[in-house]
């Protein structure tokens, strides 16, 4: 008998059989996490995030996917795979979104072991997010073991996006345009899917003053830190808390010596906007910036790096689907939204449905008891199955 979630949605997939695959399919799928952990890859390292992505590529070519590796000069290469029915075949593929740099340097794991121990396996790169690629690709295998490869799946895996996405950002843009969903391979928020991310932008500000010494020629000097402190109050101001915009100054610094009127100062500032309507004022507000004293000089530079993921109709609809499947499952499955952002919010802002939050469940990212709970590898790898081919 069908419960009253599964008659909403006419399921297409038999959950409890995928359940049933994932769980046997466990310790191959930890296996593959662990050997994706110990191959390091910063995403400073070309050399260390390509050896991570062969390794990737022999587990999805043993799968039967058809490797496209895009060239990069200096950030690691990145890599697009597709499984089952080619283009064209009468439904629009869907793609899993992920990435194989970590913000670990290389040699991490002489402090911090890849290891299984109480319920959890730890590591650097486990949760974010290295066994939610591993957990993709044992989805794609129970489905293709099934015969339920129905349609195109795209697994797009960067290089660099816990830097940005300088070199990945028009790939994921390009194959998000050609698929009906995406799905975030990124950690879960608790045990909640993401359906909503802030933007993030970074802008530095720069102010040249007058050098003078402190005591002989104190009044011929214009205090960069002094105009630089002005600056910072002002920047702060713009927070609103109730927009979801945040503005905050992590970086500053300036000056030589004590004895010396500063001549140069700086600031590094972080912006988070819930809403896309948000990114043209503060635009506007750090181009209108000025010295109060004239003898200084002000220089912005930066903008807004991710658009807001905003909570769109087409979202809501695939966390729907999601949530029903999850109660076919035996779990009650909630969405949430976080102040961080992910290559989603590039293709939700194309307009692309996209659901985030699919991987690993966990806690510790880019922290050192970075971890993933086993008790919820399974039914979170069937629900990922389900969800791409429903």
């Amino acid at each position: 008998m069908k419960s009253q979630s599964s008659e909403v949605l006419d399921l297409a997939v038999p959950m409890r059989a995928l359940l049933a695959g994932a769980r046997r399919k466990e310790l191959a799928l930890l296996a593959l996490a662990r050997k994706l952990v110990l191959a390091e890859s910063p995403s400073d390292s070309k050399a260390a995030v390509d050896a991570c992505v062969v390794i990737a590529t022999e587990a999805a070519r043993g799968l039967g996917g058809r490797i496209k590796r895009h060239r990069q000069r200096s950030h690691g290469d990145v890599l697009e795979i597709r499984f089952g029915p080619r283009k064209g075949s009468g439904q629009k593929p869907v793609l899993l979104l992920g990435h194989l740099d970590t913000v670990w340097p290389v040699g991490t794991l002489r402090h911090m072991p890849c290891r299984v121990a109480d319920g959890r396996l730890w590591g650097p790169g486990t949760l974010d997010m290295k066994v939610g690629i591993a957990m993709a690709l044992t989805a794609v295998e129970m489905l293709g073991e099934a015969d339920l490869l129905n349609r195109e799946i795209v697994l797009l895996l960067n290089s660099d996006e816990e830097i940005g996405s300088p070199v990945s950002r028009p790939i994921t843009e390009s194959l998000a345009r050609e698929c009906y969903a995406v799905f975030v391979l990124e950690p879960a928020q608790g045990l909640a899917y993401k359906t909503a991310r802030k933007g993030t932008g970074n802008w530095r500000i720069d102010i040249r003053g007058v050098g003078a010494h402190a005591g002989v020629d104190y009044e011929k000097g214009a205090s960069a830190l002094r105009e630089l402190g002005r600056v910072i109050e002002t920047v702060s101001d713009w927070t609103d808390l109730r927009r979801g915009l945040t503005v905050s100054v992590g970086v500053a610094g300036g000056g030589t010596k004590t004895n010396v009127i500063p001549a140069e100062a700086f600031a590094e500032v972080d912006v988070r906007i819930a809403r896309m309507s948000d990114s043209p004022r503060i635009e506007r507000k750090f181009a209108s910036l000025k010295t109060a004293d004239k003898r200084c000089t002000l220089e912005v530079t930066g903008g807004l790096n991710r658009p807001p993921m905003e909570r769109t109709r087409g979202t809501v609809r695939l966390f729907a689907e999601a949530r029903v499947l999850a109660a076919e499952l035996g779990f009650a499955l909630d969405e949430a939204s976080t102040g961080g952002a992910s290559d989603g919010n590039f293709t939700s802002a194309l307009g692309i449905p996209t659901l985030d939050g699919m991987g690993a469940v966990g806690e510790g990212a880019h922290a050192s008891h970075e971890s993933i709970e086993l008790e919820h590898l399974a039914p979170r790898t069937a629900l990922l199955a389900g969800i791409m081919v429903q």
